[in-house]
């Protein structure tokens, strides 16, 4: 059940994304598919500057890193990742937590985005700090989880 917070600071205290939904977009993720429709239920300044597909298709070269670090919808509903409320996945529930919905769904989210730390890790274990060229593909997913993987 969906309760509405309007206070958009009042996360979890575990989930601290370093990027808002509006960074993430205009950084480039998902090949630029990501809400490509822009959905009218989010503000309209999140698409001025937003790297959207012109086409309706996935184009590796709007993401950030020019690569592509993302699964098909296709994949995340045959193995189960995608719950009804949320039927684009992972960022559309981080943005309706944004902007304060609350749902019986945070826990399980929250803790998918705690599980991509360890990526965190293998890049800072394998790559000279700064280097934001290193593991392009594992720092593209990063972004996708609004961890900001040019800053490590």
């Amino acid at each position: 059940m969906a309760k509405k917070v309007t206070d958009n600071k009042s996360f979890d205290p575990r989930f601290k994304p370093d990027l808002t939904p509006k960074e993430m977009l205009e950084l480039g993720v998902f090949g630029g598919l990501y809400f490509s429709d822009k959905p009218k239920e989010f503000p309209k300044d999140w698409w001025k500057n937003a790297n959207l597909s012109p086409d309706g298709k996935r184009h590796k070269e709007l993401n950030f890193f020019c690569v592509n670090a993302s699964q098909p919808l296709s994949v995340w509903r045959k193995n189960g990742w995608i719950h009804p409320q949320d039927p684009r996945g992972w960022f559309e529930w981080y943005c309706r937590y944004y902007m304060g919905r609350r749902t019986d769904d945070d826990e399980r989210q929250i803790k998918r985005w705690l599980a991509m730390r360890r990526h965190i890790m293998q890049i800072k274990n394998n790559c000279r700090p700064g280097d934001i060229f290193c593991r392009p593909k594992q720092r593209q997913a990063l972004l996708h989880w609004a961890y900001d993987s040019r800053k490590m």
